[in-house]
């Protein structure tokens, strides 16, 4: 299935939405995207695996780059797309293709930006990380994702979200000892002891500090429990897996560091995790950025991908149509007028 990309960007998310492809099955899109590229003559067209990166070579000073995953959650019985009202509904409406759509009509359209702009489609963003194509692009390919701002067309509902948190899931373990259950004066019982661990996720009072003028606010929760051996034995171990989503004026090692010290007294192995990113507001290309598109700026209350680009020391935030809330979900919308008002703006950011 081709690609209108001088179609209206409304018509053309829904192209996009219909045509199928849930993490690891991006090839259809993917080859749709590449062919769709490879026709503007105003860009260099690189393909790796089932990512897409477009780049203009204006020789400006400044280069930015646009970038949106392809890849969609499990289908849920909602292809192919439908319009209600102002509507659009169907699987990655929101998540992400009708950002992908306003990137491709950019494309397209702008032939003469005053800034170079780098495109990046890549693959596998729902899944594990190791997966991600911007993890293997950062990691075999830096150079197609260099520049000097990024913004991450995840679903912000129209605002900036700057930056990101990061993550950190960590095992907290209580010891104890066996006995049998008709005697447990004779042993020690891991899971009763575990209530500490529960105590100090009940008085944990998250911080909220101040990044680059935006406020983001912590949040420490267990998720998971694990513990027990027989109806009739008293263990001797139970493990409170704790998700910390941490704000960027901190590390991921000095989030682990405060981890283990908010634990004293229990075993703490931290298992999985990813730094955050500071919003880089004061970048000149990001103060042109929010003055272009005149929109609200706020924290970025969990993990995106902005967080690989600063990694490579690209100051980046997310923007685009869709409205976060509804990512994942079986009646999955976006707002149409969003998709336009998305477009204008970051037309007006790029031709400024």
């Amino acid at each position: 299935m081709g690609l209108d990309l001088y179609s209206d960007v409304a018509d053309l998310t829904a192209a996009i939405v219909d045509i199928e492809s849930v993490s690891g099955a991006e090839k259809a899109l993917a080859d749709a995207v590449e062919d769709a590229l490879r026709a503007l003559p105003h860009l260099t067209v690189t393909r790796d695996g089932n990512n897409v990166v477009a780049r203009t070579g204006l020789g400006h000073g400044e280069r930015v780059v646009l970038a949106g995953h392809l890849d969609t959650v499990p289908l849920n019985g909602n292809l192919p797309s439908r319009v209600e009202g102002d509507r659009l509904y169907g699987c990655g409406t929101s998540d992400m293709k009708s950002g992908v759509a306003v990137a491709l009509k950019l494309a397209a359209a702008l032939t003469a930006p005053t800034r170079d702009i780098t495109y990046v489609f890549y693959e596998c963003e729902e899944i594990e990380a190791e997966r991600n194509g911007l993890t293997r692009l950062s990691a075999t390919r830096p150079e197609l994702l260099h520049g000097d701002f990024a913004v991450l067309m995840e679903p912000t509902g129209g605002l900036i979200e700057g930056g990101c948190q990061g993550t950190l899931r960590a095992e907290v373990t209580a010891r104890g000892e066996r006995a049998h259950s008709a005697r447990p004066w004779m042993g020690s019982n891991a899971i009763h002891t575990a209530g500490g661990i529960l105590d100090v996720l009940r008085a944990y009072e998250p911080s909220r500090p101040v990044v680059d003028g935006l406020e983001y606010r912590e949040a420490m929760n267990a998720v998971f429990v694990r513990g027990g051996v027989a109806g009739n034995v008293i263990p001797d171990e139970c493990v409170v897996t704790v998700n910390y989503r941490f704000a960027p004026d901190k590390s991921f090692a000095e989030a682990e560091e405060a981890t283990r010290a908010l634990f004293t007294g229990f075993d703490v192995r931290i298992i999985d995790g990813a730094a955050a990113a500071r919003p880089g507001l004061t970048h000149p290309a990001a103060e042109a950025f929010v003055a272009a598109t005149g929109a609200e700026v706020r924290a970025k209350l969990g993990w995106t991908d902005v967080a690989r680009f600063s990694e490579l020391g690209v100051p980046a935030v997310n923007f685009g149509p869709g409205e976060p809330t509804l990512a994942h979900t079986k009646d999955e919308y976006v707002e149409l007028p969003l998709i336009t008002d998305c477009e204008t703006r970051m037309r007006a950011w790029l031709t400024a």
